[in-house]
């Protein structure tokens, strides 16, 4: 009887703590894995950001940064470009002052993670709680 439960932001955190450490394990296996900077470890880091969900598009922006970082940096070791794709990523994903401009707007939510962390229950809350705000939503989840 002495367990407490997980509040709602307690499984989110730890949901979203699954997905960035299944990306982060994938990325240190390719870093730990290859000993220079050829196409076959761009294709690796390919696959893993692409399997993590993070989208082809953003995948081939931030793989073309690198591409470009470690060109004009003359970068041969993969462990010296880590960094470099991290703080890609970072910029990639940051949103700026557009964050959260949604409440009175129709808006779209992208939730993602890898499988087995309550990215439906965690919609199906969202939902809930825009509703009690006498707010509109529609969900749809595949």
């Amino acid at each position: 009887m002495g367990e407490s439960k997980t509040g709602f932001f307690g499984k989110l955190v730890k949901g979203l703590a699954k997905t960035r450490n299944s990306i982060a394990q994938g990325i240190d296996a390719i870093f730990s894995g290859f000993s220079s900077i050829d196409e076959d470890f761009y294709e690796e880091l390919e696959e893993t950001l692409i399997m993590a969900d993070i989208g082809i598009n953003a995948t081939t922006s931030i793989l073309d940064n690198l591409r470009a970082r470690v060109k004009e940096d003359k970068i041969k070791d993969p462990q010296e470009c880590r960094e470099i794709l991290i703080n890609t990523i970072k910029e990639q994903m940051d949103v700026k002052e557009t964050a959260y401009d949604f409440e009175n707007k129709k808006s779209i939510i992208l939730v993602m993670g890898v499988n087995g962390v309550g990215k439906t229950t965690t919609v199906g809350k969202l939902a809930g709680q825009l509703r009690e705000q006498g707010k509109e939503s529609y969900t749809c989840c595949s």
